[in-house]
């Protein structure tokens, strides 16, 4: 019972964060925990990522959802330190982070997953998990010739991994290799060897693609766990249904600009969000005008084919 009412009281606080807040994008939060303030990114004459002001709400469940190639993956590049900013700037916890590597990031407590998983897959799974803690002593040169000053961490490092494998049904996978798994078993892994780092923001991309559907509850349940335990999850999905099961509020992006924000009830109706998906005004009827242009350059295209064939 008393469990029950933890989660409750967690997902209500979370929803209530966003009480009286407008659907519009770069909208402040009371307590954001990420606050992005122009961020660019270019490739070349393309721009990637055009990001004006964005803020991640402490505490809750927030989605990161646009149509292929809108940005969403180049954009958590940027903010965990994968890759560099053109312009702009962001801060977590109040503290500036552009220009910081990616393993500084994850020390700060701001750590994230991949599309396709980075599972080291000639080492086991124990040992992927273990590479995951922080701040090991025996990583030391000198330190790691008297095993005396590490072993103590590395036992206390073990036993948080078995607790984490346990947690995420892979203890019994605990001595393979990371390559046997499956694509399912490896997600676990790396959400459960994030976790290792005690984060504060759990950054997920794409976590249930390629996921055999048999797992995908159970890496529901764990995205969910993440709130009720007092952490922050912004994550990229394509599936509208998980979004719309498990966020607290939703950020769009559509060819590298954030378009849109909400609760996802409200995202999921909103005409930017559809004209993003499937073009503007695909619902419109056509005009007598446009629908003779159509028939004019079908009837172009059909006379194009005969010719060739002739």
């Amino acid at each position: 019972m008393h469990a029950d009412t933890t989660v409750t009281s967690k997902k209500a606080a979370a929803l209530a964060a966003f009480e009286g807040i407008a659907s519009e994008p770069g909208v402040p939060k009371p307590d954001p925990i990420l606050v992005i303030e122009k961020v660019v990114r270019r490739f070349g004459g393309l721009t990637a990522v055009d990001v004006d002001h964005v803020e991640v709400q402490r505490g809750s469940i927030t989605a990161l959802i646009g149509p292929n190639g809108a940005g969403k993956t180049t954009f958590f590049n940027q903010l965990t330190g994968f890759d560099t900013a053109d312009e702009g700037s962001w801060t977590f916890n109040g503290k500036p982070l552009r220009g910081v590597p990616a393993h500084r990031v994850a020390r700060n407590g701001m750590v994230r997953t991949f599309q396709l998983t980075k599972a080291l897959s000639k080492l086991t799974v124990m040992e992927n998990m273990r590479l995951g803690a922080q701040n090991q002593r025996g990583e030391n040169f000198f330190r790691a010739l008297i095993p005396s000053s590490w072993r103590g961490q590395e036992d206390e490092i073990t036993e948080r991994a078995e607790e984490l494998l346990e947690r995420f049904k892979l203890a019994a996978k605990r001595d393979d290799f990371a390559g046997s798994l499956s694509g399912g078993q490896r997600k676990l892994l790396e959400m459960a060897r994030a976790l290792m780092v005690g984060p504060e923001l759990v950054m997920l991309d794409e976590p249930m693609a390629g996921v055999n559907p048999a797992l995908t509850q159970s890496l529901l349940g764990h995205v969910k766990d993440l709130r009720e335990e007092g952490m922050t999850v912004l994550f990229v999905e394509h599936d509208m249904d998980m979004v719309r099961d498990i966020s607290d509020w939703v950020i769009v992006m559509a060819q590298g600009a954030v378009i849109a924000e909400g609760p996802p009830d409200t995202i999921m109706s909103d005409n930017r969000v559809i004209d993003a998906y499937l073009g503007a005004h695909h619902d419109a009827p056509m005009s007598a005008e446009e629908a003779e242009e159509q028939l004019q350059e079908a009837e172009a295209e059909l006379e194009a084919e005969i010719e060739e064939k002739a």
